[in-house]
């Protein structure tokens, strides 16, 4: 009595569980033609992307083309992962993870203010025609040779020494000088 019972229990949950099977298929297949598609335009938004960069990014600057571009691929595939819950019927679990995330990117943001800030300041020196290497310039005070400017951080060659800035601090206050003179 008690082995029917139990054999009536498995037979109702596996009837259960195929028609669930049954239902979900048409979302779950939904779902893997929106990764397709959605895979293949990100590909294509990628490669537009990186050309953009190689044009307005100098070529001495790989490392600013690739976190520009790591930046946008991350939002792209995160914007993929919250569509493709929503076409599978997990809108509620796509609304809770984009508010957490949206925190969560606050949080970094602030904590990382500063470095976000010597990075954009980067990419404009490194689009200065008046800031390059080799360049004499005056940062406050500080008058030297540069030396690389990098993603967060310019080096200048001054007297026997190198000086190294964060690109924020030196973006506010520099002045090119003039190597004949020694003046602007």
């Amino acid at each position: 009595m008690l082995l029917q019972s139990v054999s009536g229990v498995v037979r109702v949950a596996l009837v259960e569980l195929l028609r669930s099977i049954e239902n979900a298929l048409p979302r779950i297949l939904a779902g893997l033609l929106f990764l397709a598609v959605a895979f293949v335009a990100v590909k294509l938004v990628m490669s537009a992307v990186r050309a953009l960069l190689r044009r307005s990014v100098p070529g001495d600057s790989p490392v600013y083309r690739q976190f520009l571009a790591t930046v946008v691929a991350v939002f792209l595939w995160f914007g993929v992962g919250l569509s493709f819950l929503s076409v599978v019927g997990l809108e509620g679990i796509a609304q809770s993870l984009g508010t957490a995330a949206g925190f969560f990117a606050l949080g970094v943001s602030y904590a990382t203010s500063n470095m976000i800030a010597d990075a954009v300041a980067g990419i404009y020196l490194l689009r200065d025609p008046d800031f390059n290497p080799g360049d004499r310039v005056d940062i406050g005070g500080t008058v030297g040779e540069v030396r690389s400017i990098e993603l967060r951080k310019t080096r200048l060659a001054v007297a026997d020494d190198t000086v190294v800035r964060g690109n924020a601090e030196i973006e506010k206050k520099w002045t090119k000088l003039d190597d004949r003179a020694g003046t602007t």
